[in-house]
């Protein structure tokens, strides 16, 4: 297991986290696993045993469960890990139950304090963007928790680029603690966030979590191209994350890494997550797994380096064309990009 630092902090974290949206398991959450106490414990062993050193929840995960059973599982061994939690989204039917502002974020902090049975959050991330709290706002907040000793770091999660951006540029002219951190979604399935996002990390400093990178399990081999998928499989179900645009691309994909993990004597899951553990600015991949034997075999990854040529072969596959302005910017500027800039163009001179 490898450990980078989580963008410009001194904190280390492993470059695989302990995803925990299966803990509880109920009510949207239940496709993902309904993991007790018991099997809790067992995956943060064999994540520790593995190397992680952070583990990721979220208050609306199984409606606070997942942070409880996170707690009562880490019981005195809470100082061994670090725990990132989240808020943002609806934890009740009030008018003020959802959103970033002063009034539910401090509420959330200390309701996941209580349930994680914990003095304090080693990174607190905005879980999805607020249009209508003004960002002054959220940020101010989001200080004062870090100020009074609850929370360490914070992060935000699914934000566009401009987004998170922008409140950089309000914490580092307010002197307001800044944005460690962006959660994200990327896979061989989606590579949107090389647009924006990552050059936008790399240029400001703030470390990528990826959430799913196996896309809900869509490329860890199991579904293929005329193949039906294992019973009790996600996307069988009313699971709808990610969206499929181009099926028959997926498909040309997942072979491609079946093909690569075949020559390493892997899964085409372990392929998949090392291909987005190698992309640039990525500083920690998030995996959660049903059953111990799927964690095992996603944490194995973290050995795995795949050579310039397997990367290729998966970038061809799942690429994009450059969009505009940057293939532009290649034809015309490419004698003075930056690493921000390189991220994605790179690959296209």
């Amino acid at each position: 297991m490898q450990y980078r630092q989580l963008g410009r902090t001194g904190l280390r974290v492993s470059t695989f986290t302990l995803g925990t949206m299966g803990f509880g398991g109920t009510g949207w959450a239940s496709p993902v696993g309904k993991i007790d106490v018991a099997g809790a414990k067992e995956q943060i062993a064999i994540a520790r045993d593995a190397g992680v050193n952070l583990i990721d929840t979220a208050d609306v995960y199984s409606a606070g469960l997942s942070e409880e059973i996170l707690g009562e599982a880490l019981g005195d061994k809470r100082e061994d890990v670090l725990i990132a939690t989240k808020v943002r989204m609806p934890m009740g039917d009030g008018p003020n139950d959802a959103g970033l502002s002063r009034h539910h974020i401090i509420r959330g902090a200390e309701a996941s304090l209580r349930r994680l049975n914990t003095d304090y959050i080693d990174l607190f991330q905005v879980h999805e963007w607020d249009g209508q709290t003004p960002l002054e706002e959220t940020l101010t907040a989001l200080d004062d928790l870090v100020r009074s000793g609850k929370v360490r770091y914070i992060g935000c999660s699914n934000y566009a680029a401009w987004q998170m951006v922008k409140a950089l540029g309000i914490s580092d002219a307010r002197g307001l603690e800044r944005f460690a951190s962006t959660q994200v979604f990327y896979s061989l399935v989606s590579r949107d966030i090389e647009t924006e996002i990552v050059p936008a990390a790399v240029d400001q400093g703030v470390g990528i979590l990826v959430w799913s990178p196996l896309a809900g399990g869509l490329t860890s081999g199991k579904y293929r191209r005329g193949v039906q998928a294992p019973e009790g499989s996600r996307h069988l179900s009313e699971w709808s994350e990610p969206p499929i645009h181009d099926e028959d691309k997926l498909y040309d994909t997942i072979e491609v890494a079946v093909k690569i993990g075949e020559s390493h004597g892997v899964s085409a899951a372990q392929v998949s997550l090392a291909y987005i553990a190698q992309k640039p600015g990525v500083t920690s991949l998030i995996v959660g797994a049903r059953t111990p034997e799927q964690l095992r075999d996603n944490l194995a990854a973290a050995g795995l380096e795949l050579t310039a040529d397997e990367i290729k072969a998966l970038d061809d596959v799942s690429g994009e064309p450059l969009r505009y302005p940057f293939w532009h910017q290649r034809n015309t500027s490419s004698d003075r990009l930056s690493a921000a800039d390189l991220t994605q163009i790179q690959r296209h001179l």
